[in-house]
């Protein structure tokens, strides 16, 4: 399906993502839980209270809830948040219709789970994202997931350059691991890397 198909063009609204739900246009979707979320929540000394801002399908949820962890999934666009709850079953409540702006979590975060969020909004709001990202984590919590690299003005996908990234992250984040991801799928391949960042 070609981007002129649909309607809306502004990623920055609901209703981008509520139309391209809800015609399955959702290349992002990874279609599994990544191996480098399994890989990181096997080496986790304990749960974490982790949430996921851009959630999608729920599949990273529905893992986490599933290996003992407290989670919360969020997403602004109603198509998106309908889908995951049909999708992760029992844990339907732990799906919130939110703004990842001012969405309060419950309980305090260990952990910020990124996957295709930083990426899904244009470049001019990266320095609102990281001042949240840093706003809701305490000191020694976790921003981790799978980040975008290179460019694509024309996105989303956007993507960033390393500099850039590190620039918009080290004043309140430290960058405590790097690593290859080996089961991109093709939107992503070759362009992404699993990193932990700890908050100072």
């Amino acid at each position: 399906m070609a981007s002129a198909d649909f309607a809306s063009r502004d990623p920055l609204t609901p209703g981008f993502w509520n139309e391209r739900f809800e015609k399955a246009f959702t290349p992002w979707e990874r279609g599994a839980v990544a191996q480098g979320l399994r890989d990181f929540v096997a080496r986790a000394p304990r749960p974490l209270g982790t949430l996921i801002p851009g959630c999608g399908s729920g599949r990273e949820l529905a893992f986490l809830m599933d290996a003992g962890w407290d989670a919360t999934a969020i997403d602004f666009s109603p198509a998106a948040v309908a889908l995951a709850k049909q999708a992760v079953g029992p844990w339907a409540g732990r799906v919130v219709e939110a703004d990842f702006f001012a969405h309060t979590p419950a309980l305090p975060l260990d952990l910020i789970y990124e996957q295709a969020f930083l990426c899904a909004m244009p470049p001019s709001m990266w320095p609102r994202i990281a001042a949240r990202w840093a706003a809701l984590l305490p000191a020694g919590g976790l921003l981790a997931g799978f980040f975008f690299f290179g460019e694509s003005p024309k996105g989303p996908p956007f993507g960033i350059e390393r500099a850039a990234l590190d620039a918009l992250l080290s004043a309140d984040f430290e960058c405590i691991e790097d690593a290859e991801v080996a089961d991109s799928i093709p939107v992503f391949a070759g362009k992404e890397r699993w990193m932990t960042w700890r908050r100072r």
